[in-house]
């Protein structure tokens, strides 16, 4: 599933085609993906000039000069083609930009060979309150996420400290690969009940969350079976992983012995260290 990295990286692809360019034609090549497409989403975005692209947590965010955003979501395999040479059958949703000036028309297909993403029309207004946005935690690069906050939310809990990073309630965004590379790196088991972390650990987990979800984005994301960017170049965070799908290889932090492990943990894989993340 494209993560916070890979969507940020689509989003940052897609300004340079559609900032300040106007929709001058919408295909919609079948009814939806998970869910329908928005009725109204043609006669809403033909015309419509696109004045910013924002990303709330995995959600991409295009916002238009008629006071309407549309919100989409990359599901499992999702990604935006950017003049693709031909049209595929998992091209469901197609913008074609007008010219303007120097600027050519461009056209860019929205991709999903799985069919888990969506596409929603929400009010630029009522963004705040949209259900799936009102329900989610601080952005992990932001200002909201600190010591304080995860303290305050790990308080008490018994869960493990992995699936209370993956709750979207508490930190919006966070997916599995880069919570199991961020818990290595601040040397905290994944196995540990959210009650029982430190402040000098979370001291060093908050800056380890920012740093590989940093790194992830400059390295174009970490590319898992159908994710690309919207150029169709890969994303090459992979390469940089310490432990994620590194299972019974050496540990790579300075001066460790361990050997990477694998435990599932809510039905998704967790890797880490036994040795150093205690």
């Amino acid at each position: 599933m494209p993560e916070l990295p890979e969507v940020e990286t689509t989003i940052r692809g897609l300004t340079g085609y559609l900032h300040n360019r106007r929709i001058e034609r919408i295909e919609v090549r079948r009814e939806g993906l998970r869910r329908p497409f928005p009725p109204e989403l043609v006669q809403t975005l033909t015309g419509a000039r696109i004045i910013d692209l924002t990303r709330r947590a995995k959600y991409g965010v295009l916002h238009t000069d008629r006071d309407v955003a549309m919100v989409f979501h990359l599901g499992m395999s999702g990604r935006w083609r950017i003049e693709p040479d031909a049209l595929e059958k998992h091209d469901h949703l197609v913008l074609h930009t007008q010219a303007e000036g120097p600027l050519p028309a461009a056209m860019l297909a929205l991709n999903d060979a799985r069919r888990f993403g969506s596409v929603d029309l929400v009010a630029s207004t009522a963004l705040d309150l949209w259900p799936a946005f009102a329900a989610l935690g601080p952005e992990p690069l932001g200002d909201g996420l600190s010591v304080a906050h995860l303290a305050a939310a790990f308080k008490g809990r018994i869960g493990p400290v992995k699936l209370l990073l993956l709750d979207q309630g508490i930190v919006a965004g966070l997916g599995n690969i880069y919570v199991c590379e961020a818990l290595h790196r601040a040397h905290i088991s994944p196995l540990r009940s959210g009650g029982s972390i430190k402040k000098a650990e979370l001291t060093r987990l908050v800056p380890a969350i920012r740093d590989v979800l940093s790194e992830s984005i400059l390295a174009g994301g970490s590319t898992i079976r159908d994710y690309a960017q919207p150029n169709g170049e890969l994303g090459y965070f992979a390469a940089n992983w310490r432990v994620y799908g590194r299972e019974g290889q050496a540990c790579l932090a300075p001066g460790c012995k361990g050997t990477i492990a694998r435990v599932t943990q809510g039905g998704r894989s967790t890797f880490w260290c036994p040795v150093c993340q205690r």
